[in-house]
């Protein structure tokens, strides 16, 4: 079993070009962490391809990871042909059912005149709203087969995703509730390094005067030694901080959830 990776290439000065650069990885579950963990960094989807069957449940795990971290990438999986659909053809399996709980699109490619518009579904999904994985199904006479050029379902690039703005009156009420409280404290998420806001946050921070602790995912965005970073948290008195403003962060296990004892009840 073996899984392949696809990065879009660029040029020396980092602009892209026409195709994609590809990996081969020993296993489809190592491709696959490595497809996403593209997707973060670049804020593009890496693509992720897969054998049918045993390749696709392999590279499950990288798929529903990159759901649950927000992180865009694209699993492609081989499948039997269309026209077999059923019939115990090798490997078959239901892929895009099992695929679906994992990520926010799955769909199978029908004809080859519909490929650039699955890919461009598969991508816009990817990356608009909250990013995540998506997956898309490849039949072997679809891999295989051709169509007349001027048959072909026409797509532009998925444009970058629109920047998302809270309504004011949300951020006026928050920051209300923060100025009126005597222990305040910020928590620091992935959501501040995904949207590049560094410079927003430590300006916001320092501004305020106010200490922050960070997730696991927001490491970076501010520095551990900063003399408002509570790293650990200890000397802090957190479950004292009656006010915490989440910055790109959710109240998840790492925080614990957001509630007694370790933080105070509001």
């Amino acid at each position: 079993m073996f899984g392949v990776v696809g990065f879009r290439s660029a040029d020396r000065r980092g602009r892209p070009e026409g195709g994609c650069r590809l990996y081969r990885d020993a296993h489809e579950q190592a491709a696959s962490y490595a497809a996403q963990a593209y997707g973060y960094l670049k804020g593009r989807p890496g693509a992720c391809i897969v054998v049918t069957g045993p390749g696709v449940v392999h590279g499950l795990a990288g798929l529903a990871n990159a759901q649950q971290n927000c992180w865009p990438m694209i699993l492609i999986g081989g499948a039997s042909e269309t026209y077999r659909g059923g019939m115990g053809a090798f490997q078959e399996e239901r892929q895009v059912l099992i695929a679906s709980p994992f990520c926010k699109f799955a769909h199978a490619i029908d004809t080859v005149e519909r490929i650039p518009y699955f890919v461009e579904m598969a991508t816009r999904n990817a990356i608009y709203g909250r990013p995540g994985a998506t997956y898309l199904d490849m039949p072997d006479n679809i891999i295989t087969g051709k169509c007349e050029e001027d048959k072909v379902v026409q797509v532009e690039r998925a444009p970058d995703p629109p920047r998302t703005v809270a309504p004011q009156e949300y951020i006026e009420d928050a920051l209300n509730l923060l100025e009126k409280a005597e222990r305040p404290l910020v928590l620091v998420g992935k959501g501040m390094a995904w949207s590049r806001a560094e410079d927003e946050v430590r300006s916001f921070i320092e501004r305020n005067a106010i200490p922050f602790l960070r997730s696991p995912m927001g490491k970076g965005v501010m520095p551990d030694d900063h003399p408002l970073s509570g790293r650990g948290g200890a000397h802090l008195g957190i479950a004292e901080r009656r006010r915490r403003l989440l910055m790109g962060a959710r109240s998840t296990g790492s925080s614990h959830f957001g509630q007694a004892p370790r933080y105070a009840r509001t």
